[in-house]
């Protein structure tokens, strides 16, 4: 059964997460991420930082059940997105490394479904009054991935090394601009979907899931520098993404133009 409030979603992939640790599958890296992107929006609901919380709890479950279906289907051998797929199959492998394999799962949930969620939350010239929220979103989302990239540190000697050199200032600027690309890209997704109907999407959503298999082919293929000394401990791995976020995160600096 799927969630029907936020903290029904929590409770989700908290499953998710203790199920993943006692198999030692990769499959939990993304899914304790997932979960601490979801307790960030519920803290940021209770701190007022949205418009309209009921939508934004709206939005959060329509979004994260895409995810929870995904996994349904992809066990019962009925997965067909392409990019979904790409996503599960990329964890039965070792040669890619934690930061590859969160980003291949933040990859079609960013550039799909999230623009799918809030279509479909807000459908119609109702979306527009959504464009705030989907902006706060994103920030108190991904103000959460400075605090995961020192987390990735402690899993890799040479994630540590660039983050702590010159390298760094650089891999932080790169990070910045493809937070801002991937938030209009998803925000001009939704506004595509918005007045069409449902078969229409179908097709819509066909394209763009062809399109995120590309950029899922070139996250695949990043080099993976260092890549053997990284811990090997899977578990261990997902409970370090899994734990709670100590210390204030760094906002993105993201464009204020609106998309």
């Amino acid at each position: 059964m799927l969630p029907t409030t936020i903290d029904g979603v929590i409770d989700c992939l908290q499953s998710i997460v203790d199920d993943t640790v006692k198999t030692r599958s990769r499959l939990g890296y993304f899914a304790a991420l997932y979960k601490r992107m979801t307790m960030a929006i519920r803290d940021g609901m209770a701190s007022g930082k949205f418009q309209d919380n009921a939508r934004i709890e709206r939005l959060d479950i329509e979004f994260a059940s895409r995810y929870l279906v995904t996994r349904d289907q992809y066990f019962a051998g009925e997965l067909h997105g392409q990019s979904w797929l790409q996503a599960y199959n990329a964890t039965n492998s070792e040669k890619y490394t934690v930061l590859q394999q969160l980003l291949i799962g933040i990859n079609p949930h960013i550039m799909i479904d999230l623009g799918v969620a809030a279509a479909r939350t807000c459908p119609g010239a109702e979306l527009a009054g959504l464009q705030q929220d989907f902006n706060t979103v994103n920030a108190v989302i991904l103000a959460l991935f400075p605090i995961i990239d020192e987390e990735l540190d402690d899993l890799s000697p040479f994630e540590r090394f660039v983050d702590h050199s010159f390298l760094g200032f650089l891999k932080d600027k790169a990070i910045d601009v493809s937070i801002d690309a991937g938030r209009k890209s998803s925000w001009g997704f939704a506004n595509s979907l918005a007045y069409l109907d449902l078969p229409a999407q179908a097709i819509a959503i066909g394209h763009r899931d062809l399109e995120t298999l590309g950029l899922g082919e070139c996250i695949l293929k990043m080099p993976a520098i260092g890549s053997k000394r990284e811990s090997k401990d899977v578990a261990h791995n997902i409970q370090v993404l899994n734990t709670p976020a100590t210390g204030e995160a760094r906002t993105p600096q993201t464009s204020s133009r609106r998309p």
